[in-house]
Protein backbone atom coordinates (compact mmCIF):
# COMPACT_ATOMS: atom_id res chain seq x y z
CA UNK A 1 0.00 0.00 0.00
CA UNK A 2 1.46 3.26 -0.99
CA UNK A 3 0.95 6.64 0.59
CA UNK A 4 -1.98 7.41 -1.96
CA UNK A 5 -3.99 5.39 0.54
CA UNK A 6 -3.41 7.81 3.32
CA UNK A 7 -6.93 9.91 3.98
CA UNK A 8 -5.94 13.74 4.61
CA UNK A 9 -9.01 15.20 6.24
CA UNK A 10 -7.86 18.21 5.38
CA UNK A 11 -7.42 17.64 1.68
CA UNK A 12 -10.83 15.53 1.23
CA UNK A 13 -13.20 16.00 -1.34
CA UNK A 14 -15.85 14.14 0.56
CA UNK A 15 -19.46 15.09 -0.58
CA UNK A 16 -21.52 16.32 2.18
CA UNK A 17 -24.12 14.34 3.74
CA UNK A 18 -27.10 16.35 5.23
CA UNK A 19 -29.98 14.41 7.84
CA UNK A 20 -31.90 15.24 10.77
CA UNK A 21 -32.35 12.61 13.52
CA UNK A 22 -35.87 10.60 12.77
CA UNK A 23 -38.66 12.82 14.34
CA UNK A 24 -39.79 10.87 17.14
CA UNK A 25 -35.92 11.09 18.50
CA UNK A 26 -36.03 15.08 18.36
CA UNK A 27 -36.76 16.45 21.54
CA UNK A 28 -35.99 20.27 20.90
CA UNK A 29 -35.00 22.85 18.13
CA UNK A 30 -34.15 22.02 14.36
CA UNK A 31 -30.76 19.65 14.66
CA UNK A 32 -29.79 19.70 11.21
CA UNK A 33 -26.56 17.68 10.80
CA UNK A 34 -23.95 17.37 8.00
CA UNK A 35 -21.50 14.48 7.68
CA UNK A 36 -18.45 14.36 5.58
CA UNK A 37 -17.62 10.53 6.17
CA UNK A 38 -14.03 10.70 4.52
CA UNK A 39 -12.99 7.02 5.37
CA UNK A 40 -14.25 3.57 5.49
CA UNK A 41 -12.58 0.38 6.43
CA UNK A 42 -12.20 -2.53 3.55
CA UNK A 43 -14.21 -4.53 6.64
CA UNK A 44 -17.12 -2.11 7.23
CA UNK A 45 -16.44 -1.85 10.75
CA UNK A 46 -14.56 1.48 11.05
CA UNK A 47 -15.30 5.08 9.85
CA UNK A 48 -13.67 8.37 9.86
CA UNK A 49 -14.64 11.84 8.99
CA UNK A 50 -16.38 14.88 10.36
CA UNK A 51 -19.48 15.65 11.53
CA UNK A 52 -21.40 18.99 11.95
CA UNK A 53 -24.58 19.80 14.18
CA UNK A 54 -27.14 22.57 14.58
CA UNK A 55 -28.53 23.82 17.78
CA UNK A 56 -30.88 21.23 18.69
CA UNK A 57 -31.34 17.52 21.63
CA UNK A 58 -32.14 14.41 19.98
CA UNK A 59 -32.51 10.89 21.40
CA UNK A 60 -29.20 8.86 21.25
CA UNK A 61 -28.84 5.03 21.04
CA UNK A 62 -24.91 4.00 20.44
CA UNK A 63 -24.27 0.37 19.03
CA UNK A 64 -20.92 1.37 18.01
CA UNK A 65 -17.82 2.47 19.99
CA UNK A 66 -17.03 6.03 18.71
CA UNK A 67 -14.29 8.44 19.40
CA UNK A 68 -15.32 12.09 19.63
CA UNK A 69 -12.70 15.41 19.31
CA UNK A 70 -14.76 18.79 19.34
CA UNK A 71 -13.37 20.89 17.20
CA UNK A 72 -15.77 24.09 17.52
CA UNK A 73 -18.87 24.52 19.99
CA UNK A 74 -20.74 23.01 22.91
CA UNK A 75 -22.80 20.09 23.56
CA UNK A 76 -24.21 17.94 26.53
CA UNK A 77 -24.03 14.50 26.45
CA UNK A 78 -26.86 13.09 28.60
CA UNK A 79 -27.17 9.45 29.91
CA UNK A 80 -30.52 7.85 30.48
CA UNK A 81 -30.46 8.63 34.26
CA UNK A 82 -30.42 12.58 33.60
CA UNK A 83 -26.06 12.49 34.44
CA UNK A 84 -24.48 15.72 32.05
CA UNK A 85 -21.15 16.01 30.46
CA UNK A 86 -20.90 19.29 28.40
CA UNK A 87 -18.36 18.75 25.45
CA UNK A 88 -16.39 22.10 24.55
CA UNK A 89 -13.72 22.71 21.59
CA UNK A 90 -10.33 20.61 22.81
CA UNK A 91 -12.48 17.75 24.76
CA UNK A 92 -11.65 14.28 23.88
CA UNK A 93 -13.85 10.73 24.79
CA UNK A 94 -15.02 7.55 23.68
CA UNK A 95 -18.79 7.35 23.61
CA UNK A 96 -19.11 3.14 24.15
CA UNK A 97 -21.64 0.97 22.70
CA UNK A 98 -24.87 0.67 24.45
CA UNK A 99 -24.44 4.35 25.63
CA UNK A 100 -28.29 5.48 25.53
CA UNK A 101 -29.28 9.17 26.33
CA UNK A 102 -29.20 12.29 24.21
CA UNK A 103 -27.09 14.78 22.31
CA UNK A 104 -27.64 18.32 22.78
CA UNK A 105 -26.31 21.06 20.97
CA UNK A 106 -26.24 24.36 22.58
CA UNK A 107 -23.54 25.88 20.10
CA UNK A 108 -23.36 24.89 16.47
CA UNK A 109 -20.76 21.97 17.02
CA UNK A 110 -18.02 20.56 14.84
CA UNK A 111 -16.66 17.32 16.01
CA UNK A 112 -14.10 14.84 14.04
CA UNK A 113 -14.86 11.04 15.09
CA UNK A 114 -13.76 7.50 14.63
CA UNK A 115 -16.39 4.63 14.54
CA UNK A 116 -15.96 1.47 14.73
CA UNK A 117 -19.21 -1.50 14.66
CA UNK A 118 -18.66 -4.26 16.71
CA UNK A 119 -19.66 -7.29 14.41
CA UNK A 120 -22.05 -9.87 16.50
Amino acid sequence: MSIQSVVDFSEATTAAERFKPAAEKILKGDPEQTVYNHYNSPCGQMSAGVWEGEVGQWKVNYTEHEYCEIVQGVSVLRDEEGNAKTLRAGDRFVIPAGFKGTWEVLEACRKIYVVFEQKA
